[in-house]
């Protein structure tokens, strides 16, 4: 399944279940088939996305620094080099700051 996010202020934003569930919960609504972050509450949106994003990085820097300190071998320390959460959630932070700048509601 994907999750297709539409607003009437940019294009669609198209994300695989994992990635739209995780950003759905990060926001406080529930992951499912349709839905609706209304005009009033992406800025609660917004700060919880971003939020999420200091305490993954916060989380990926210690785990950098643990590795680091053991002398992890570098297969290990492609962990912290994967995708990251700010990669992953950068397109929704901007849908909802033009959504929100035009007053329009974000579905999927």
């Amino acid at each position: 399944m994907l999750y297709k996010f539409k607003s009437r202020a940019t294009a669609d934003l198209i994300m695989l279940e994992s990635n739209g569930r995780q950003v759905l919960q990060i926001v406080g609504k529930e992951p499912g088939g349709h839905g609706i972050i209304t005009a009033q509450q992406i800025p609660a949106a917004i700060a919880a996305l971003e939020a999420a994003v200091a305490e993954d990085e916060a989380r990926r820097r210690a785990l950098a620094e643990e590795q680091a300190q053991e002398g992890a071998p570098d297969d290990e320390a492609a962990v912290t080099s994967s995708v990251t959460l700010r990669q992953r959630v950068v397109p929704m932070i901007e849908m909802l700051r033009r959504s929100a700048a035009e007053e329009h509601d974000v579905i999927w």
